[in-house]
């Protein structure tokens, strides 16, 4: 079993934060988490908070209720299928309480620089702090940073905005009585467009995309959808499983084509599917247009790749984020199309002391996925858990790069947390009960 290393840096304490703040504390795991924020909650915390968030005063959970919360303090049952961000803020705060969390957390603190030293371990330098030395780094700061606006011909003379900055139809911009286009069909843009149709804020609401996407209502048969589906698919590999499901939408919804959208260019779940229950409503009662990309801009008009054209007040551009974690170096933090090749979404090849957590797209739900990758962090920080050698783990991305092929190359490529429980952290514990020596083969 190799030693433990002794004194752990987490960054950030959102959900994977957090999560991996309880998961040291329970292995009495020396740690200390820097927050920007004056607040835990990350993304979910934006009354009173200076750290930059893409959430928005009407967003809800994507996940229902039981899939969201944590397996160590699942939400209480009292919450609504979907909460609120209020709600959602609440149960967090709970979280670190019931853990005794913020004693070991410097809210106010966002980390400038981790510099990683010649023998190993970290220096960090976060504001309001004296610069520390940590023999391990956790990046659980998330990735939604840096805002990716499309590179459309042409030149608009409206107002325009990225959603990481919409709070509601009136701020940070009047939307009120004006013509809006939204470009995207994420989860984010469908809730803008959704949400500017519902209020009858907007004289009018285009919504544009480029590649489509197939619309998952939240409810399926009364339920919860992704509790349907869970109920439904863990049986099945992970081919068969996206023919069942993709069957099952056709047959509730008779596809996004049938509503105006243009037809997805991908298969489903090759992408982030959309998770509404209105937006198919508010297509069918017209109160919400759709278009396909956009393909120039001309000044208060927008010409669309089927010729049509629009004027247009204002644009929200709901279209998605830049990986990034500014306080490391290129070589530290390299994303190839998007993603970082790290093992589990976990490990970087040979960096020994360095782990993220939260990069993924966690299936059944992130919260869930964050805490188990949290525990995985804690056991190998305590040398309950080895990974392979770095040659084995390169092999082990490749190999899952290869099977995640059909997933878009923008969105951070899924985990399964079952594979993660029931393959890789048995295979870890193996590893790491062997005498040193022995070979660690995968």
């Amino acid at each position: 079993m190799e030693s433990p290393k002794s004194r752990a840096c987490v960054i950030g304490a959102g959900i994977a934060g957090l999560a991996a703040c309880q998961a040291l504390r329970a292995r009495g795991i020396e740690f200390q988490c820097f927050e920007a924020g004056d607040d835990v909650g990350g993304l979910w915390h934006f009354e009173g908070s200076t750290a930059p968030t893409p959430a928005y005063r009407s967003v809800h959970t994507i996940s229902s209720r039981r899939t969201f919360g944590f397996r160590r303090f699942p939400m209480p049952d009292d919450y609504p299928d979907f909460p609120g961000q209020r709600l959602v803020m609440a149960y967090l705060r709970d979280y670190a309480e019931h853990f005794d969390l913020r004693r070991s957390i410097r809210f106010g603190a966002r980390v400038t620089s981790a510099e990683r030293l010649p023998g190993g371990g970290w220096r960090v330098q976060a504001e309001g702090c004296e610069p520390a030395g940590f023999d391990v780094l956790l990046s659980a700061s998330g990735h939604l940073t840096e805002p990716v606006y499309p590179d459309f011909p042409g030149a608009f003379e409206g107002e325009t905005i990225h959603a990481r900055d919409y709070m509601d139809p009136t701020d940070p911009l009047d939307l009120r009585g004006k013509r809006v286009l939204v470009v995207g069909i994420g989860n984010t843009a469908v809730d803008i467009a959704s949400e500017l149709s519902r209020t009858g804020v907007a004289e009018s609401v285009i919504l544009s995309t480029r590649s489509s996407a197939w619309v998952v209502p939240k409810y399926t048969f009364g339920v919860p959808s992704d509790r349907v589906f869970r109920l439904l698919m863990p049986a099945l590999p992970l081919r068969p499983q996206l023919f069942v499901a993709g069957r099952l939408l056709r047959l509730l919804s008779g596809g996004p084509a049938r509503f105006g959208l243009p037809a997805p260019n991908h298969g489903f779940l090759e992408a982030h599917p959309t998770l509404s229950s209105d937006l198919l409503l508010r297509l069918g009662h017209g109160a919400i247009l759709a278009r396909p990309d956009v393909a120039a801009l001309r000044g208060d008009r927008v010409r669309f790749t089927d010729g049509s054209e629009e004027q247009i007040d204002a644009i929200v551009y709901a279209t998605g984020y830049r990986a990034a974690v500014p306080f490391l170096a290129p070589e530290i933090f390299a994303p190839v199309d998007g993603n970082l090749p790290l093992y589990l979404r976990t490990f970087k090849p040979g960096v020994d002391d360095l782990a993220f957590i939260g990069f993924a797209e966690g299936v059944p739900s992130q919260p869930v996925f964050d805490e188990l990758q949290a525990e995985l962090v804690a056991m190998w920080l305590s040398g309950e858990w080895t990974p392979p050698q770095p040659f084995e783990m390169e092999r082990e991305i490749a190999t899952d790069q290869r099977r995640f092929s059909h997933y878009r190359k923008e969105h951070l490529v899924p985990v399964y947390e079952r594979e993660l429980r029931h393959e890789a952290i048995p295979a870890g514990r193996r590893r790491a009960a062997r005498p040193r020596g022995v070979s660690r083969g995968a």
